[in-house]
C-alpha cells in the first residue's frame, strides 16, 4: 500500500467520522420520532408509528410557543433589516475619522451577552411603562422583539456593509445627473443591487430570532416561545413529540434551502441569458458597422 492510498484512507475515515458526528444526533432523533416507544429512543425499534406527530399538533404549549416564535421572528425581520440597512448606509456616508467610533457603537450589542440584553430591555421598558402610564409596552412579545433586534440588526448591518463595499457610486451619480431623484436612485439602483444581501439578512434575522434563548428567556415575561418551552420540557422530561418537532423543522429547512437554490439558479440563468443576448446584439452591431 502506497503513502497516497494511506492518506486517502485516512481522509475518507476523517470525513466519514465528521459527517457522523454532524448528522448522527439528527438521525437518532429522526428515528425516535417514528418509534412507538414512550421515551425518545432510536434503538431498539419497537414499531413504526406516526402518532407522535399527532401528539405534537395537540400539544398546546408547543404550538403556542411555535406561533410566538414565528410572530417574533417576523417582527424582528421587519425591524432589524431596515435598521441594519440604515446603519450600513450611514456608515458609508460618514467621514473616515468617525467611522471607527460609529462602528464600535453599532456593533457593541453583538459583543454583549444575551442575558444582559434581555434584563436591560425589561428594566428599561418597565420604567417607560411606569413613567408614561402606557402598560401595553410592557408586553412579552414586544420586549422580546426589541431585545433580539438590538443585536440582530447589527448582524444585518454587517451583511449590507459587505455588499456595499463592492458598490460603484458612479451609478448613483450618473442617475442623478440624468435627472433622477434620490428616492428613484434608492428604489431603482441601490435596492436591486442590495437584493441578495436583503434576502440573506432576512434569513439570518429570522433564524437568529427563532433559535434565540438567552435574551428571550428574560424578555418574554409571562409569554413563551418554542425555545423556552423546549428548555422547560428538557428539564422535566420529554417525549418523542419533541423528536417529531425536530423532524418537521429539518424538513421545512431542507425544502426552504432547495427552493432558494432553485430560485437562485433560475435568476442566474436568466442573467446569463440576458448577457448572452446583449453580447450577441453587440457583435451583430459591430459586424454591421464593419460591413458598412
Amino acid at each position: 500500500m502506497t503513502s497516497a492510498a494511506i492518506w486517502r484512507a485516512m481522509m475518507g475515515f476523517y470525513i466519514a467520522l465528521f459527517f457522523l458526528f454532524l448528522f448522527g444526533p439528527l438521525i437518532v432523533m429522526g428515528l425516535s420520532a417514528f418509534n412507538t416507544s414512550q421515551y425518545p429512543q432510536a434503538f431498539p425499534i419497537e414499531g413504526l408509528t406516526l402518532r407522535w406527530f399527532g401528539v405534537l399538533y395537540g400539544d398546546r404549549g408547543l404550538m403556542e410557543g411555535l406561533r410566538n416564535s414565528v410572530l417574533i421572528g417576523i417582527l424582528v425581520v421587519a425591524l432589524s433589516v431596515p435598521l441594519g440597512l440604515a446603519g450600513a448606509l450611514v456608515m458609508t456616508q460618514m467621514y473616515s475619522r468617525a467611522r471607527s467610533l460609529y462602528y464600535l457603537v453599532v456593533v457593541s450589542p453583538v459583543l454583549t451577552p444575551g442575558v444582559i440584553l434581555g434584563i436591560s430591555t425589561v428594566i428599561f421598558w418597565a420604567d417607560v411603562a411606569e413613567w408614561t402610564g402606557v402598560d401595553s409596552v410592557y408586553n412579552g412579545i414586544f420586549l422580546a422583539t426589541l431585545g433580539q433586534s438590538t443585536y440582530i440588526s447589527a448582524y444585518c448591518m454587517l451583511i449590507f456593509l459587505s455588499r456595499l463595499q463592492r458598490y460603484d457610486r458612479a451609478q448613483e451619480e450618473a442617475a442623478l445627473d440624468l435627472g433622477a431623484s434620490p428616492t428613484q436612485v434608492f428604489a431603482h439602483i441601490l435596492i436591486p443591487y442590495l437584493w441578495p444581501a436583503i434576502v440573506s439578512a432576512v434569513v439570518i434575522a429570522f433564524l437568529s430570532s427563532f433559535e434565540n434563548y438567552n435574551t428571550t428567556t428574560f424578555a418574554i415575561l409571562a409569554d413563551k416561545t418554542l425555545t423556552t418551552v423546549l428548555a422547560g420540557r428538557m428539564r422535566q422530561g420529554t417525549t418523542p413529540a419533541i423528536s417529531a418537532l425536530a423532524v418537521v423543522i429539518i424538513v421545512v429547512s431542507i425544502v426552504g434551502a432547495i427552493a432558494f437554490e432553485l430560485v437562485r439558479r433560475a435568476e442566474a440563468n436568466r442573467e446569463d441569458a440576458r448577457k448572452r443576448a446583449a453580447d450577441a446584439a453587440e457583435r451583430a452591431e459591430m459586424s454591421v458597422v464593419a460591413a458598412a
